[in-house]
């Protein structure tokens, strides 16, 4: 018997099958098998259709089934992660009144910023422990404002998670972890954010009903069996956020444990008990997957722009064949690059700097003494250093890591980068080959709530390797400081 698990992106779906006694994962498929597209209708904004992502749902299913030979009665229930931060808003049908407003449109961010003023920075870091920003209630509030008609018609609004749940069950729910990443959440009273959604003037009633997020949250209906394949009656388990859910898929619940990931953009998620908004405005934090009231658990996620991006670009233009030919030219450079310093944040304007945009920065490059691979060595460093500068923001909000946890993705597989990690942070890092489907499919065993099951089929089947600190990190602190002496002479002239 299995559970299924899905991953809603902004580039594809993934839908994965795990056994439910072992854990083990049958196969991952992906829809559509490019890249989904977006609509843009201005710069800065980003929509898709909802019903979009249903039907490549429906297609990975029938995919699966067909592929492992499984009928509709052998999936036993459903655990879905979705892109975080989405807008849905539906009619009294259940049908979409617009496109989805998606997680990387950046149209409310006026709306956020005027509410952080108006509100007060110390109200919305005591209560919503975030700035309103431009996260799911400002880009309602947005829709409010520039379409009234469409705002009139609706009966809820819905993160993308929730919409897929409602397109199996017919049921409208959500979970507080959901409603903490759209900015609903008042983590003082533990109840919606009232205050915010007076201010912003938007109808409490378009507050779909909560739910756990381990449990029975709804289950397959009939019209949800005709369209997905999956049997009526299928329980749906359990429903997070893409970045809880890695957190999730990395055995990463307790304070001080971290989840990171190293692909285009780079995450540091960690997880602590302390309500703390100190860094509001560089880091946000949302309820996590196992929060409570009585027993907080609150996921700081701090992005990074311009990481797995930046080797990228030096991928497309040093003449080179692959990422292990450049991590191979790195490895014959000492630590600290002969003094080149690559500051990697090229790619837009990045939260943890404050929203400045100063772009990749490469320094100290000697015409005679340097070439390509002091370029991949400095590289690795600068995005490497850049994750350091960001875990020194969150050790200043209260975090104190005890153990990294990362995806076997592209970053995480150069040893230069994971070392020098690894040792500036003084911690080890485990890696494990999972991904965020697989890990939704796992949760949906959570409603049992043996969480020490859960940690050991994911030592048993995904853990790669550990990278542990070296002992002497004199050279590493050095190459740092230089990086970020460079890079505070930056902001210091924005």
């Amino acid at each position: 018997m299995y559970y299924l698990g899905l991953d809603i992106g902004s580039s594809s779906i993934k839908a994965a099958l795990v056994d439910i006694d072992s854990g083990k994962s049958l196969g991952v498929v992906q829809e559509p098998k490019e890249e989904m597209g977006m609509f843009a209708q201005k710069n800065g904004w980003a929509e898709q259709d909802p019903n979009d992502w249903w039907e490549h749902i429906c297609n990975a299913i029938k995919r699966l089934k067909k592929q492992h030979n499984l009928n509709a009665s052998q999936i036993k229930g459903i655990g879905i992660s979705y892109q975080m931060h989405g807008l849905v808003l539906v009619d009294k049908a259940g049908n979409p009144l617009r496109k989805s407003i998606i997680w990387c449109d950046s149209r409310a961010v006026e709306i956020g910023h005027n509410a952080f003023a108006e509100l007060g920075e110390e109200k919305c870091a005591l209560q919503l422990l975030n700035s309103p920003a431009n996260f799911t209630a400002s880009k309602l509030k947005w829709v409010k404002d520039n379409e009234p008609e469409i705002y009139k018609k609706a009966h809820k609004f819905m993160l993308p998670g929730d919409y897929i749940a409602y397109k199996f069950s017919n049921k409208i729910n959500t979970t507080i972890s959901g409603l903490s990443e759209g900015i609903f959440w008042d983590f003082k009273n533990d109840k919606v954010a009232d205050f915010l959604l007076e201010y912003y003037g938007i109808d409490k009633n378009l507050v779909p009903d909560i739910v756990d997020i381990f449990g029975v949250q709804s289950v397959v209906d009939e019209k949800g069996e005709v369209d997905s394949g999956i049997a009526a009656g299928t329980p749906i388990y359990y429903r997070a956020g893409d970045q809880p859910n890695n957190a999730l898929s990395l055995n990463v619940f307790n304070p001080g444990e971290v989840a990171a990931t190293g692909g285009t953009s780079g995450v540091v998620y960690a997880v602590t008990d302390n309500l703390s908004g100190k860094e509001s405005t560089r880091v946000n934090n949302f309820a996590h997957v196992n929060y409570t009231k009585l027993k907080p658990r609150i996921g700081k996620l701090l992005n990074i722009n311009g990481a797995g991006i930046q080797y990228r670009w030096l991928l497309n233009n040093l003449n080179v064949s692959s990422y292990e030919e450049m991590n191979t030219l790195a490895s014959d450079i000492p630590i600290g690059s002969d003094g080149v310093c690559m500051l990697p944040f090229g790619n837009g304007a990045e939260r943890m700097l404050n929203n400045m945009e100063i772009g990749t920065r490469l320094v100290n490059i000697n015409l005679n003494n340097h070439n390509k691979a002091h370029l991949c060595r400095a590289a690795l460093e600068g995005i490497a250093f850049s994750f350091i500068y960001g875990m020194e923001i969150l050790k200043s909000d209260g975090i104190k890591p005890s153990v990294i946890r990362a995806g076997n993705d592209n970053l995480f597989r150069s040893e230069i980068f994971a070392n020098t990690v690894a040792t500036l942070i003084g911690q080890e890092i485990e890696i494990y080959n999972t991904t965020g489907a697989i890990g939704a499919a796992r949760a949906a065993n959570l409603h049992k709530g043996n969480f020490e099951h859960f940690g050991k089929v994911i030592m048993d089947n995904d853990h790669v390797m550990t990278f542990m600190p070296f002992k002497d990190k004199t050279a590493y602190v050095a190459a740092y400081h230089n990086w970020k002496k460079e890079l505070e002479l930056i902001l210091n002239k924005q």
